[in-house]
Protein backbone atom coordinates (compact mmCIF):
# COMPACT_ATOMS: atom_id res chain seq x y z
CA UNK A 1 0.00 0.00 0.00
CA UNK A 2 1.44 3.44 -1.27
CA UNK A 3 1.81 6.02 1.87
CA UNK A 4 -0.87 9.02 2.24
CA UNK A 5 -0.61 12.16 4.06
CA UNK A 6 -2.96 14.25 4.59
CA UNK A 7 -1.14 18.15 5.62
CA UNK A 8 -2.13 20.74 8.00
CA UNK A 9 -2.83 24.21 6.94
CA UNK A 10 0.21 25.45 8.34
CA UNK A 11 2.33 23.13 5.81
CA UNK A 12 0.65 24.53 2.76
CA UNK A 13 0.97 28.18 4.43
CA UNK A 14 4.61 27.39 4.85
CA UNK A 15 4.79 26.31 1.26
CA UNK A 16 2.82 29.20 -0.38
CA UNK A 17 3.58 32.14 1.87
CA UNK A 18 7.63 31.32 2.09
CA UNK A 19 7.46 30.85 6.05
CA UNK A 20 10.96 30.62 7.36
CA UNK A 21 14.05 32.12 8.42
CA UNK A 22 17.11 31.10 6.80
CA UNK A 23 19.52 33.17 9.27
CA UNK A 24 17.99 29.66 11.64
CA UNK A 25 18.28 26.70 9.79
CA UNK A 26 16.20 25.36 6.58
CA UNK A 27 13.05 27.65 6.40
CA UNK A 28 9.95 26.03 6.39
CA UNK A 29 8.89 26.56 3.46
CA UNK A 30 11.88 24.77 1.69
CA UNK A 31 11.11 21.85 4.27
CA UNK A 32 7.84 21.88 2.55
CA UNK A 33 8.74 21.68 -0.75
CA UNK A 34 11.24 19.02 -0.40
CA UNK A 35 8.09 16.93 1.55
CA UNK A 36 5.75 17.13 -1.40
CA UNK A 37 8.42 16.49 -4.40
CA UNK A 38 9.26 13.71 -1.71
CA UNK A 39 5.77 12.42 -2.04
CA UNK A 40 5.45 13.27 -5.47
CA UNK A 41 8.48 11.70 -7.12
CA UNK A 42 7.79 8.25 -4.40
CA UNK A 43 4.20 7.97 -5.48
CA UNK A 44 2.69 8.94 -2.34
CA UNK A 45 -1.04 10.69 -2.42
CA UNK A 46 -1.68 13.52 -0.68
CA UNK A 47 -5.25 14.76 0.68
CA UNK A 48 -6.59 17.95 0.90
CA UNK A 49 -9.99 18.92 2.90
CA UNK A 50 -12.77 21.21 2.40
CA UNK A 51 -11.81 22.38 6.20
CA UNK A 52 -7.93 22.94 4.94
CA UNK A 53 -9.58 24.51 2.09
CA UNK A 54 -11.35 27.14 4.05
CA UNK A 55 -8.59 28.03 6.43
CA UNK A 56 -6.17 28.38 3.24
CA UNK A 57 -8.83 30.45 1.59
CA UNK A 58 -9.25 32.72 4.90
CA UNK A 59 -5.44 33.44 5.08
CA UNK A 60 -4.47 33.50 1.57
CA UNK A 61 -7.21 36.01 -0.13
CA UNK A 62 -6.53 36.95 -3.38
CA UNK A 63 -3.52 34.07 -3.72
CA UNK A 64 -6.62 31.30 -3.00
CA UNK A 65 -7.25 30.55 -6.68
CA UNK A 66 -3.32 30.20 -7.38
CA UNK A 67 -3.22 27.54 -4.49
CA UNK A 68 -6.55 25.62 -6.06
CA UNK A 69 -4.95 25.68 -9.42
CA UNK A 70 -1.56 24.32 -8.19
CA UNK A 71 -3.66 21.60 -6.40
CA UNK A 72 -5.27 20.17 -9.35
CA UNK A 73 -2.52 20.76 -11.58
CA UNK A 74 -0.37 18.13 -9.45
CA UNK A 75 -1.89 14.64 -10.24
CA UNK A 76 -0.97 13.30 -6.41
CA UNK A 77 -3.09 15.67 -4.36
CA UNK A 78 -6.99 14.92 -3.93
CA UNK A 79 -9.41 17.40 -2.54
CA UNK A 80 -11.50 15.49 -0.15
CA UNK A 81 -14.76 16.56 1.14
CA UNK A 82 -15.55 16.31 5.02
CA UNK A 83 -18.18 13.79 5.88
CA UNK A 84 -20.37 13.39 9.17
CA UNK A 85 -18.74 10.59 11.05
CA UNK A 86 -15.51 13.22 10.81
CA UNK A 87 -17.61 15.91 12.64
CA UNK A 88 -18.88 13.43 15.46
CA UNK A 89 -15.39 12.65 15.88
CA UNK A 90 -14.13 15.88 16.31
CA UNK A 91 -17.03 16.62 18.71
CA UNK A 92 -16.15 13.70 20.72
CA UNK A 93 -12.18 14.57 20.62
CA UNK A 94 -13.19 18.06 21.69
CA UNK A 95 -15.55 17.22 24.58
CA UNK A 96 -12.58 14.65 25.93
CA UNK A 97 -10.03 17.36 25.58
CA UNK A 98 -8.88 20.44 27.26
CA UNK A 99 -6.12 21.50 25.45
CA UNK A 100 -5.68 24.84 23.16
CA UNK A 101 -6.73 23.59 19.48
CA UNK A 102 -9.64 24.15 18.00
CA UNK A 103 -12.52 22.75 16.22
CA UNK A 104 -10.82 22.62 12.92
CA UNK A 105 -8.02 20.54 14.57
CA UNK A 106 -9.68 18.03 16.15
CA UNK A 107 -11.77 17.48 12.10
CA UNK A 108 -8.13 17.12 10.88
CA UNK A 109 -7.19 14.61 13.23
CA UNK A 110 -10.73 12.85 12.68
CA UNK A 111 -10.37 12.97 8.78
CA UNK A 112 -6.62 11.81 8.70
CA UNK A 113 -8.08 8.80 10.92
CA UNK A 114 -10.81 8.07 8.53
CA UNK A 115 -8.82 8.46 5.81
CA UNK A 116 -5.70 6.16 7.59
CA UNK A 117 -3.14 8.28 6.94
CA UNK A 118 -0.27 10.36 8.28
CA UNK A 119 -1.01 13.68 9.44
CA UNK A 120 1.52 16.03 8.96
CA UNK A 121 1.43 19.73 10.83
CA UNK A 122 4.23 21.38 12.90
CA UNK A 123 1.62 22.51 15.42
CA UNK A 124 3.12 21.83 18.56
CA UNK A 125 -0.47 21.51 21.05
CA UNK A 126 -2.21 19.27 18.00
CA UNK A 127 0.61 17.35 17.53
CA UNK A 128 0.65 16.58 21.56
CA UNK A 129 -3.42 15.51 21.56
CA UNK A 130 -3.03 13.63 18.09
CA UNK A 131 0.08 11.24 18.97
CA UNK A 132 -2.55 8.86 20.54
CA UNK A 133 -4.64 9.08 18.19
CA UNK A 134 -3.48 8.60 14.57
CA UNK A 135 0.35 8.60 13.17
CA UNK A 136 1.21 12.19 12.94
CA UNK A 137 4.42 14.08 12.39
CA UNK A 138 6.74 16.99 11.15
CA UNK A 139 7.60 16.74 7.88
CA UNK A 140 11.42 17.02 8.04
CA UNK A 141 10.61 13.61 9.90
CA UNK A 142 9.11 11.86 6.97
CA UNK A 143 11.32 13.04 4.13
CA UNK A 144 13.92 9.96 3.01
Amino acid sequence: MRKQYYLDSCIWLNLFQKEGDASKGTPYWKIALSFIENAKNNGFKIYVSTIVLKELNYIAGNDFQNIIDYFKQTGFIEIIKTKNEDYNLARKFENEDNSKISFYDYLHIAIARRLGCIFVTRDKDLLNFARNKININLPEKLIS
